[in-house]
């Protein structure tokens, strides 16, 4: 047999423990989103995006996104030396394994965290053997303290369902654990917003958690940060933004 990656999970509420009180109901919005996102990718569209992030043929509409993901993906990639060995780096919200396979050919220590076991299921099932040894696969919340410290971390479209304040959290608390993080946001545009609105690209049933657009600009004045690029591609929009602190 094989040799299989790691496959573990993780549920902390301490993660949502915060030291100022007025920060208190906005990670109370943290949890109920985070809810409402497990039982989206875990329960209503995981054969959905185990399609979207294969071969697979898929409509041209998801064929979009799924171009754009992979744009996305390697935008971020490259804020990353292309020697990765030695390196611990945590892939926030890693869905089917995709970024955490790509961090592990270049020779890093990988803990991929999604809150959807499925999705951790999938990302395993795929994983090189050859790479199985260098990542450690979690289903659980990408804040809990319990994944210890990283050199990177990647948080490719796993915080576009939050507000601004639980985006400051969210980094805040990544922060204590890295000197650098890499995410992505919605951005405000005409186009994104139109389709915000409209929401008809999908069956309803198989639509994801309600995205929240921000104003990349405002958000990395906010958080100290740099805004890295914009990949715009048919229906996938996203910005990434850095932080190194």
């Amino acid at each position: 047999m094989g040799r299989e990656a790691k496959i573990d999970t993780i549920f902390a509420p301490e993660a949502l423990a915060v030291s100022d009180p007025s920060s208190v109901s906005e990670f109370g919005t943290y949890a109920t989103t985070r809810a409402r996102v497990e039982t989206y990718f875990d329960r209503t569209a995981t054969r959905t995006w185990e399609r979207l992030t294969s071969d697979a043929p898929v409509s041209k509409i998801r064929e979009t996104v799924r171009q754009g993901r992979d744009q996305m993906r390697a935008l971020m990639l490259s804020r990353l030396p292309d020697d990765l060995s030695g390196a611990r780096i945590l892939d926030a919200g890693c869905g089917p394994g995709m970024m955490s396979a790509e961090l592990a050919v270049r020779g890093a220590e990988v803990v991929g965290v999604d809150i959807s076991p499925q999705l951790i299921e999938i990302a395993r099932k795929r994983l090189n053997p050859d790479h199985a040894p260098r990542v450690r696969f979690v289903a659980g919340d990408m804040l809990s303290d319990g994944l210890g410290h990283f050199d990177h971390v990647l948080a490719m479209d796993s915080l576009i369902y939050y507000g601004p304040n639980d985006i400051r959290a969210a980094l805040d608390r990544l922060a204590t654990r890295s000197a650098h993080v890499v995410y992505t946001v919605a951005p405000k545009t005409p186009l994104l917003m139109a389709m915000w609105y409209a929401g008809k690209a999908f069956p309803r049933s198989d639509r994801s958690p309600t995205m929240v657009p921000h104003g990349p600009a405002k958000l990395a004045s906010d958080t100290g940060g740099e805004r890295l690029g914009r990949v715009s591609k048919g229906f996938y929009i996203s910005e990434a933004l850095e932080v190194r602190r």
